[in-house]
């Protein structure tokens, strides 16, 4: 596997947890009357991507592979519960 492959290997395998972030992250601001959450724009979106880091791998070490469903049930479950702690007051 040269480096070009690997780094493809690593983008793909992060991609869902980081169009999830972007997701939950960017559609509260579509809203004019939602509330600011506790933490800096930056912040949120950085904890998102990296919660969702997290679950991905976790779920590669437990499944022994990528893409099982469960693994992706679990990664929508942490970043919107995440998402809905951040934004709540």
């Amino acid at each position: 596997m040269t480096f070009l492959d690997l780094i493809g290997h690593l983008a793909n395998f992060i991609a869902p947890a980081l169009g999830m972030a972007v997701l939950l992250w960017g559609m509260p601001r579509l809203w004019p009357k939602a509330k600011a959450g506790r933490w800096t724009a930056r912040r949120e979106l950085g904890a998102l991507c990296a919660l969702g880091a997290l679950v991905l791998l976790a779920g590669l070490v437990v499944f022994g592979r990528d893409g099982k469903m469960l693994t992706y049930t679990a990664l929508v479950l942490a970043q919107g519960s995440l998402a809905w702690w951040v934004r709540r007051r």
